[in-house]
């Protein structure tokens, strides 16, 4: 208790005092008008843990290759049972080190479920019968350096393990470079008449390609940088590049087949304590995993080879189909519609542990407007060429002016380089492009919040009844029970049951000889199939709003047993005299 207390005081000083240079102090309820770097998310998860501790444990799952910790918050109502015995949500996000606003996601979750409860009955319920594991952050090195460096709004995504790109017996030893050190690495252009790009008439920010027979005005440089190994070539040997989401075990291909895929599986190390973490918690029966630019809801499989029974597309459903109306303009697909993928995350919690997984990909960046909304938008032939494109980075312009403050978009300013002379850097800087401005960040994390509620909601919830108990001769009874699983996920995932990735649902009677059990096909008509062996244990999945129901002959007198046991749907038990 003392130390408890004492855990308190310094987590409460924490919040108070918040972070040296940051933003303020960081306190419950958390706010979601910005963006917090690792140290803040740590100490987010550590102060929603010191103001709930009843209802939370903070764990540390295992270490990056950089030493950082890797954290996940478990939320679950121990009054109500113990956490594995409740069907598990798993939440986590930025997998890759740049999607930030993935792990202010799985934040806002935490703090909505933790904040509401006892006073919204939607949220107390999910607390009361659900476990939530919710890791914010699980690129804990990615998320540091993209905060610390400098970046654009799409480097920083691999897991710091060192590479050598280029082939030159050197590792990460050319990566972009801050040349103006304003904390991005932007663009650079240099003034050339035989030059490939010349500027929009409209907007001369913006670079158009010349047309045929055209004259140029500018050559377009690539990344801020020089060379830093004397070979000629350019920012070419960043850090990197293992994608944590091409290196887990299932489904893993070599990098000659996927990009970013590892030596072997699991060979980043904060991934596999995670994926240890996830074997850990047999429970778990829907996954989360977000992601940051998109607007998608992507479901397994990951390539078009692999198929997945009909029942669980409709489990699918149930959750991708409300969830594209609570995120308006998301669309929800298997992910191979998207492009296909090899070693991902959804394909090991889905095939590996038979969870019901899905990727969000959260921010749409046609959602920076700046235009008088039409009632509809035609289609023209022009959708996606040159001119749609040019207009296209016009609005974006005009929104960063108008509407996010100009702190997108860097302007064209010279520089002297030390190779190729007088040239300008310019162009988008790290916080842009691929993340909301902070303005636009609490509806994003609120909606995507409120899909893994609903997914939440639909987790099985089995019901148990005796609906019938009759005498029949040579002092034998018949009973029969129905269960019933209310919600819309299935009890198992029908590809588990499949390929018997661990003990199928069961119903066991006890306490009494029984000499005659099996499924009622019409309890009406006395349909029943029998099963000829052990027919006290019936083994079954139960689909999403669905019923099923069982008959058991059983001999003699007494008090007997019903249970129903599942890994993933809280068991249930009863009990009845004969």
């Amino acid at each position: 208790m003392i130390r408890n207390i004492f855990l308190f005081l310094i987590l409460f000083s924490i919040s108070l005092a918040g972070k040296a240079g940051g933003e303020g102090k960081i306190e419950v309820p958390l706010r979601f008008d910005r963006y917090y770097d690792y140290d803040d998310v740590v100490t987010a998860l550590e102060v929603l843990h010191a103001a709930y501790p009843e209802l939370t444990k903070l764990d540390v799952v295992g270490e990056s290759e950089e030493g950082r910790k890797i954290y996940a918050l478990t939320i679950n109502n121990a009054k109500t049972g113990e956490e594995l015995s409740k069907p598990g949500v798993y939440v986590d996000g930025n997998i890759h080190g740049n999607e930030i606003q993935a792990g202010e996601v799985c934040l806002y979750y935490a703090n909505m479920l933790l904040t509401k409860y006892g006073k919204n009955d939607k949220i107390t319920k999910a607390v009361d019968r659900n476990a939530h594991y919710i890791l914010p952050v699980v690129n804990v090195d990615g998320r540091y350096h993209f905060f610390a460096d400098a970046h654009t709004p799409s480097s920083s995504r691999s897991i710091r393990v060192a590479k050598d790109d280029d082939r030159d017996g050197l590792f990460d030893e050319d990566a972009p470079d801050d040349l103006d050190g304003d904390g991005s690495i932007c663009q650079m252009r240099i003034k050339d008449p035989n030059g490939n790009y010349k500027a929009d008439p409209e907007d001369p920010r913006i670079m158009v390609r010349v047309k045929p027979n055209e004259k140029g005005e500018y050559t377009i440089l690539g990344s801020e940088g020089i060379d830093n190994d004397g070979d000629g070539r350019f920012n070419e040997d960043a850090e990197g590049y293992l994608d944590p989401n091409r290196n887990w075990p299932y489904n893993w291909m070599p990098p000659y087949v996927q990009q970013g895929a590892g030596n072997f599986p699991l060979s980043g190390v904060g991934l596999k304590a995670i994926n240890d973490y996830f074997a850990e918690r047999p429970n778990i029966i829907m996954n989360f995993a977000f992601h940051n630019s998109g607007g998608m809801w992507l479901r397994v499989p990951a390539e078009k080879s692999t198929k997945i029974p009909k029942s669980d597309v409709d489990a699918y459903d149930v959750i991708g189909k409300e969830a594209i109306k609570i995120t308006p303009g998301y669309v929800y697909m298997p992910s191979y519609d998207l492009y296909p993928t090899y070693g991902d995350t959804d394909g090991q919690m889905y095939f590996v542990f038979g969870s019901y997984s899905l990727v969000g990909e959260l921010f749409m960046r046609s959602q920076e407007t700046y235009k008088v909304k039409e009632a509809t938008t035609p289609k023209t032939e022009e959708s996606g060429n040159d001119r749609n494109n040019v207009e296209r980075d016009r609005e974006q312009l005009k929104f960063n002016d108008n509407v996010a403050l100009g702190e997108l978009y860097k302007e064209w300013k010279p520089f002297n380089h030390p190779v190729y002379g007088e040239i300008e850097i310019g162009g988008w800087v790290k916080m842009s492009s691929r993340l909301p401005h902070p303005f636009m960040l609490p509806e994003l994390v609120h909606r995507n919040a409120s899909v893994v509620l609903l997914a939440a909601e639909n987790t099985p919830e089995i019901k148990m009844e005796v609906f019938e108990v009759k005498n029949l001769d040579n002092n034998l009874r018949r009973v029969r029970v129905r269960l019933e699983n209310k919600n819309g996920l299935s009890s198992m995932t029908a590809q588990a049951v499949k390929d018997k990735i661990y003990e199928i649902d069961h119903l066991k009677v006890s306490g009494a000889k029984v000499v005659a059990g099996g499924k009622i096909n019409n309890y009406r008509l006395n349909q029943v199939t029998y099963k000829e062996n052990k027919p006290e244990i019936q083994f079954f999945a139960l689909p999403g709003h669905s019923t099923a129901e069982y008959e058991f002959i059983i001999e003699g007198k007494g008090t007997v047993t019903l249970e129903y046991i599942s890994r993933k749907a809280k068991n249930v038990k009863t009990s009845l005299k004969l």
